[in-house]
């Protein structure tokens, strides 16, 4: 390795390391021998310069949990997962993943259970907004009235994806974006137990999330990972929703582009 590279490569660790560890500690004295006296008011403005940035993209991907939690403390989150999961690639916008399991492991934000569920759902809602748009295949959901139809799968637009909680996080994450739902219904909905189902989905060019229920969040995940109508169809039966029509959801997902076509 040229001595360039190697200088440049103790720069990354010397950043993005945590602070304290014996990496950044190694990168830093090897950095001093070769570097002037005044290395060390640049290595700051960089540090300074990350965290900010991991701060605006915490923020921008994550903003009920920015809200949840606070500006002070999300500076602390984000310059702690800044070090333990650096960005990986030069897109920042693809940096944050890390945060809920992330969030499942601190301590200090126990007292918000629901937040790492939150996180999950706005990094989908993330990833469906950046997602290519859908190519519509409306003349293939003809192949749904052949008598084979149970074989057939349908395709969802890019980004949808269905979450499990035991929390209310669909109507958590629409209220402190849109203020819908009311605070009072909201506040029941968190001392209501029980299963909750969060939809994600790509409508147009905005991604949002809704609520939904059992019998639906069981035949999308079948379908949305890859199984076939019957399976999907009688995972939903096993729920026992008498309220769930197949017929009239289908008709509501193609309306709304969330059904983009049907294939074997």
């Amino acid at each position: 390795m040229s001595t360039l590279a190697l200088q440049q490569q103790l720069l990354v660790q010397s950043l993005l390391t945590r602070p304290g560890s014996e990496e950044r500690q190694g990168a830093e004295r090897q950095l001093a021998a070769w570097l002037h006296s005044g290395y060390g008011r640049g290595l700051m403005a960089y540090r300074a310069h990350g965290h900010a940035l991991a701060e605006r993209c915490l923020t921008a991907a994550f903003p009920v949990v920015a809200q949840l939690v606070g500006e002070a403390t999300l500076q602390s989150v984000a310059r702690a997962l800044w070090h333990a999961h650096p960005p990986e690639a030069g897109d920042m916008g693809q940096w944050g993943a890390a945060l809920p399991g992330w969030l499942d492991q601190c301590d200090d934000l126990k007292s918000v259970p629901y937040l790492p569920d939150v996180a999950r759902v706005e990094w989908a809602l993330h990833g469906a907004a950046r997602a290519a748009d859908a190519t519509p295949d409306l003349p293939s959901l003809g192949r749904l009235m052949d008598n084979g139809a149970d074989a057939l799968t349908l395709q969802f637009a890019p980004g949808t994806a269905v979450f499990d909680s035991p929390w209310p996080v669909a109507e958590l994450i629409n209220h402190h974006l849109s203020g819908q739902p009311p605070l009072d219904r909201l506040v029941t909905e968190l001392h209501t137990p029980g299963p909750r189902h969060a939809l994600v989905v790509r409508e147009g060019w905005r991604s949002a999330v809704v609520s939904i229920g059992t019998a639906e969040a069981a035949l999308t995940a079948v379908l949305l990972a890859g199984g076939s109508l019957g399976p999907a169809l009688d995972a939903a039966a096993q729920c026992g929703d008498a309220n769930f029509d197949f017929s009239t959801w289908l008709l509501h997902a193609v309306q709304h582009g969330r059904i983009t076509g049907v294939s074997a």
